[in-house]
Formats: structure tokens, sequence, C-alpha cells
């Protein structure tokens, strides 16, 4: 069993401490005796006058950020960012979507709108209309009032907030994740307390899923143990579970009482459609289980910047559910007292209009279907220049990403010599190529396969 461990403390260690100690291990981590040293020495110690920071040593840009921070220095004309987890329309403009501007004009008018505190759990309206979304508006949980939802800060904040409150609460502290996942994910469950496991997902050699490994591993993972799931558009890979796979992996976590924390941050972006790509949480949902939800709305609007985002918490029955949004409070004042106003406002005029969120569905189908469309000229592209290898991945693939295959050091190559930029583990995304970029791309993957590094 493939179990990575990123969390050495103990399960019976207090979230608190469990914080502390991957703070320590990141501060120490690869340092020999008298750097560790240094870090606890005098901050000012050997220096007059100097900085009390001045012991701190570079921090390194982050892996998926950095790609952008270098692809803005590189003065060539020919370049293109892969790597940035942003749509792009085909002229490779960032896309302000004509619902969002409508739904912003709608708020400016209105002259009745202030600007005070949200309460803790932010925009009331926008919660329940995120939990139906996610849920269904038939949803018997939403139904029964078995559903608490808070509004957090976009996607990683409704996971923080979701990992901080299970360790503080649940009776396991272990979260496994999949292996490969979120570059993101194993610092926010570390940084929230849990101690962070992976479980088989991806298979290099047919580039597709190991469903095998996934049950295998699950089913080894400790009772009660908690579970993330992408809830569709894996990110890295693209690469999903089939229906029928979700069915047999609710039914082994359910047998073995395993806890599901779904990451929700492409509904709709995906397949074209909102209910397809909700339709694994609504599975688990459906035998009447409990589990989390944490949704983003910077793919599916536009709304990167606004910091949106939503955790749902579903419960066996009311009482309880009740009893937990007041720990999710206790969760998040100590942390960012509230959420903000204008991002779950736009949000929740498109989803309680339905000529706007018709509107919308129409604008998101749009953007899947030109990601779509990127998978396929990609592939055509390669099978034009009789590209070695076999590239039905990018078809089969599914969401904002494709996993190529690429190398670290193919990707060095073609940074380097074609002003191409990506993750170094060879993740692209597609939502950042165009019909007049395809062409350079496919050259760049030709001649670095040819290449054979």
């Amino acid at each position: 069993m493939n179990t990575n461990d990123f969390s050495s403390s103990s399960s019976s260690s207090s979230p608190s401490d469990r914080r502390i100690g991957a703070l320590l291990r990141h501060l120490t981590a690869g340092t020999d005796a008298d750097r560790v040293s240094s870090v606890f020495a005098s901050p000012t110690s050997g220096v007059a006058g100097g900085s009390v920071f001045a012991h701190l040593v570079q921090a390194p840009e982050d892996a998926i950020l950095g790609v952008t921070i270098a692809y803005n220095k590189d003065p060539s004309p020919i370049k293109l960012n892969l790597g940035v987890g942003a749509y792009r329309t085909e002229e490779g403009k960032p896309l302000v979507l004509n619902v969002v501007r409508k739904a912003e004009q709608q708020l400016i008018n209105d002259r009745s709108r202030i600007k005070e505190y949200l309460p803790i759990v932010g925009l009331g309206e926008f919660n329940k209309l995120s939990a139906k979304l996610i849920l269904g508006a038939d949803s018997p949980a939403i139904r029964e009032n078995r559903v608490t939802t808070v509004e957090c800060l976009s996607g990683t904040g409704s996971l923080r907030v979701g990992g901080e409150f299970l360790a503080r609460h649940y009776h396991q502290k272990t979260i496994y994740i999949p292996q490969p996942t979120w570059g993101n994910h194993p610092k926010i469950f570390t940084l929230a307390g849990l101690s962070v496991k992976t479980y088989r997902y991806y298979d290099p050699s047919t580039r597709g899923l190991n469903f095998q490994g996934l049950l295998e591993d699950l089913g080894a993972a400790p009772q009660g143990s908690i579970v993330l799931l992408h809830a569709c558009a894996h990110n890295p890979t693209g690469v999903d579970p089939t229906l029928e796979q979700w069915e047999q992996i609710r039914k082994l976590m359910r047998s073995k009482g395993l806890m599901p924390f779904f990451d929700s941050a492409y509904q709709g972006f995906a397949s074209g459609s909102l209910d397809t790509d909700a339709k694994p949480i609504r599975m688990f949902v459906a035998d009447g289980g409990e589990l989390l939800v944490a949704q983003s709305y910077a793919k599916n609007m536009g709304l990167y910047g606004e910091r949106v985002g939503a955790l749902s918490i579903v419960c066996k029955a009311a009482d309880v559910a009740g009893r937990v949004e007041s720990q999710l409070k206790l969760v998040i004042r100590p942390m960012y007292s509230n959420p903000p106003i204008h991002g779950a406002s736009i949000v929740a005029v498109i989803l309680r209009d339905r000529n706007l969120f018709n509107e919308w569905t129409l604008e998101l189908k749009a953007m899947a279907d030109r990601i779509i469309s990127m998978r396929k000229q990609l592939f055509e592209a390669l099978r034009a220049r009789g590209t070695p290898g076999d590239w039905t991945h990018i078809i089969k693939q599914i969401g904002m990403f494709t996993f190529t295959g690429l190398n670290p050091a193919q990707v060095s190559y073609m940074t380097k010599e074609y002003h191409i930029y990506m993750t170094s583990d060879g993740r692209i995304s597609m939502a950042g190529l165009s019909s007049k970029t395809v062409p350079h791309l496919a050259d760049a993957i030709h001649a670095v396969v040819t290449k054979a590094l």
C-alpha cells in the first residue's frame, strides 16, 4: 500500500501540536545541524542593529504559481503559459462571463445594499443556493435539514475549514489523498492538524485510473479514516472513475465507515453539465451517510479573484447539523472572522434568477466545449506529425488539465527551447490553449519525444 506519510504526528496529539510540529519540520527540512541551530538562535546574534528577521532563508516559489512568475519574465513573443489553472478565450485573454457582469450591475444599481460584516457563516442565501446546486434541489438531506453550509474563501478555504473541523471533532485524524493530487492538498490538511497519507490513483503505464490499487489502498485504510475525493475533473490527471466505479468506491467506503471529503472545484466545467459533474457526490448523499463537500466558484463562474466557495457537511440528523454549524463558527471566527460579501452576492443573484441561471449554464457549457475542442485539436496535431507513443489519453481525460506523461527533463527542454511553461510533472492547462497555439505545442511535444530525453 502506497502510504506516503506527509505528517508523522500521532493521531492522539492535539491539532495545535500537530500544526506546530508540521511547521517545525518545514523549517528544518533538508538542513544540517548548524543550519538547524541557526534557526533557533537569537535572530539578531552577530548582527549589530540588524533585522530580527535576518536569519530567514528565501522560501521557494510555489510550484504552480511559480510557473507564471517565470513566464512573465520571459520576453519571447512565442511564449505560452499552460501552468495556470484559469480559463482563457480563443484569443488567450481572461474571461469575465456576461452573466457575471449582469449580476454585478444589478448589485451596483441596488442603492439599498450596504457593506456591513456578514455573519460568521457568510451570506445565508448563497449558502442555501450552493447546497442545492451541489446536492440537488430535491436532495433528501436538504429537505430534512441535515445539511449545514458555510461560505468560505473559495475551495482552498473550504478545505482548510473542513480539515480543521475534522481535526478538532472527528475521531480519526488521518486523511487519505489520491496520488497524485493538487499540490496544495497535503499542505492544507497537514496545517489543519491532520496526518496525510496517500492512496493509489493514477497509472502512468496506461495514463488512466489505477482502480484496483485504489480499492486495495482504501480497503486497507483504518476504519473511519477520512478520504479526499475529487468530485470530477481530477487535478492534475484529468482521470475520473466511471459511475460504476464510483458505486464500488461508495460501497467500500461505507462498509469501512470511511469519511468522504469531496473537493468540487469544477462542477459543470468538466462535462458542461452541472448535474452530471455532481453525480458522484449525490450517490453518497442518497445512501443517508455523512460527508463533507468543498465547493469553488473560481472556475465555473470565472470568479477566481473573488475567492468564493462553500463548505457543506451532510449529517444524519437535523439537530446534529445545527451543532456542527455552531462548531464551524468556532473554527472560522479566529481564522478570518467572516467571509467577503461581493463574490457571494454575485453567485446568489445568478443562482436565484432563472434567466441568469440559464444564461450561466450556456456560458459554462461553451467553456467546457472549447476545452474539449482543444483536446481534440492537440490529439489530431500529434497524430498528424506521427509523434511516437499513444496520445489517446488527451481525449479520454476530462476537465481543465491534461497529464501529458512528459517527464521533468522534457518539460525543462520545452521551456528552454520553445518557451512553453507548465508544471514539472507534465500537467498542462487545456484552457490555456487556442487554435493558434496548438501547432506550437504539438511541435514542441513531437520534438522532445523524438529526442527521447
